[in-house]
């Protein structure tokens, strides 16, 4: 049985009270007691001038991380008015159960070049990578975050970053797979409203074994990974209102992950997201939604279920592409990190999307239960185009190799999926008052090999989907 709006209004979020609104933040200056420990550096980057040239230039600014952790520390509530220049720190703040960090919507808290951390991180952070996550892991709890323009790094070009690429929970000794501008791994009831992230290179949310979580209200200022990253195991969150430009996924449920970016693996379940809108047209290649299911299996044989269970999607727009496909890592050696088997999906439920282009919703994943309900269309589809494709995808990536013997598969097409229990109802052009047929909605793909690879591509494979209606 898919998802309904019974299972929506069952979603439980908490309420927090330690977030108050941004009321007096401008006027007031609560960081007096603590600006004698901030500190003046200075460094030398390379940034555009106001022609777009890229020039050398000294910078120097005052650093307020240990400031602002003083502020943390002792009343677990730092608050960080609106100011012309930015704040930065040199490393990330620290939030021990119940903290919050309230910011002025116009507060740039920004992170000094070569860092390569977070900005902001809970306190107990355990990290999972090479076994299952135990039953009792102290999480923290109850921390909130609000407002503030968060900045890693500031393009000198639009694919040139300037000194930060990663955002590790540490310089010294990071917890492996942590990737975000804020990173909280480890949490039970996480609130985070209405921030901006800035030309990031990490995810700019990145969260994992977390339970009852909010995001509401992200703004992606042409950053360059994930907005909204989500690492399992996780259940109980909603994911609402994300926009703006970014080069990556608005919203990534991973499940089952590429292990250089999972602190852990495990099931994600019961999980709303919605109000999401893509990147604008010719401001991004990259409009997609992704839910990454799988199986992993460690060094000493433990298998962890990474299934994906119990979502909905609402309110969509303008995303060209969800993911619900396999997909091995491509940045370690083919082989060493898959789902073993595919992925399971359960429960999946999309509702009232919107397209002004051409959008699909591509399933490599065993399923049960995908519910589409309600879709508009504002453009004419081409005779090719689906709304939904069941079965694998084959994709030949070269690098830089000449040898085809060194050329990778991008995804999984030698893999068979089957789905069961679908329901598709209400897709229509914009306007219009009768449904789209369900024989023009979907494609069952079954891949045959390329006989004339490697003269061309793709290699093609030999899965295929299996629809069983």
């Amino acid at each position: 049985m898919g998802l309904g709006s019974h299972w929506s209004q069952r979603l439980f979020i908490r309420p927090m009270v330690v977030v108050a609104g941004m009321c007096g933040l401008a006027g007031a200056a609560p960081l007096d007691d603590v600006r004698s420990l901030v500190a003046v550096k200075t460094w030398t980057e390379q940034a555009p001038d106001h022609a777009g040239v890229v020039r050398s230039r000294e910078i120097e600014a005052e650093i307020w991380t240990a400031a602002f952790q003083r502020r943390i520390d002792e009343t677990k509530r730092l608050e960080i008015p609106a100011r012309d220049e930015p704040y930065y720190v040199d490393g990330p703040l620290v939030l021990p159960s119940g903290a919050a960090i309230v910011a002025d919507p116009r507060a740039e808290i920004r992170l000094v070049p070569g860092a390569n951390t977070c900005i902001v991180r809970n306190a107990n952070l355990v990290g999972f990578s090479t076994g299952p996550v135990p039953a009792d892991t102290r999480p923290d709890t109850d921390i909130a975050i609000e407002g503030g323009i968060w900045t890693t790094t500031v393009a000198t070009t639009a694919d040139a970053p300037r000194g930060n690429v990663y955002g590790r929970s540490d310089s010294a000794q990071p917890m492996p797979g942590t990737h975000g501008v804020i990173l909280l791994h480890n949490v039970r009831g996480v609130r985070i409203r209405n921030v901006t992230v800035r030309e990031s290179r990490p995810f700019a949310v990145h969260v994992g074994n977390v339970q009852d979580f909010l995001v509401d209200g992200l703004m992606l200022d042409h950053t360059h990974r994930d907005g909204v990253h989500v690492s399992g195991p996780a259940a109980d969150g909603l994911i609402r209102n994300v926009r703006g430009v970014s080069k990556d996924d608005p919203v990534a449920l991973t499940a089952w992950d590429w292990q250089q970016y999972a602190p852990s693996f495990g099931p994600i379940e019961r999980i709303m997201i919605e109000d999401i809108t893509g990147s604008p047209p010719d401001a991004s290649p990259n409009n997609a939604i992704r839910l990454l299911p799988g199986v992993k299996r460690f060094a000493d044989g433990t298998v962890v279920d990474c299934s994906i269970r119990d979502i909905t999607l609402r309110r969509i727009t303008d995303i060209t592409e969800f993911k619900c496909y396999d997909q091995p890592n491509l940045e370690v050696p083919a082989g060493t990190d898959l789902s073993d088997p595919i992925g399971r999906l359960a429960n999946i439920r999309f509702e009232q999307l919107t397209f002004h282009r051409p959008g699909t919703i591509e399933l490599h994943a065993d399923t049960d239960g995908l519910v589409i309900d309600g879709v508009t269309l504002d453009f004419t589809p081409p005779p090719a185009w689906h709304l939904l494709t069941i079965g694998p995808k084959s994709m030949t990536y070269k690098g830089n190799q000449t040898d085809p013997a060194n050329w990778r598969e991008i995804f999984s097409p030698d893999r068979d999926c089957t789905v069961r229990d679908v329901s598709i109802s209400g897709v229509r052009r914009a306007g219009g008052a009768e449904d789209l047929p369900l024989d023009r909605l979907v494609k069952v793909v079954e891949l045959t090999p390329n006989p004339d690879y490697p003269k061309t591509t793709p290699k093609g494979g030999t899965g295929k989907g299996i629809w069983i209606r």
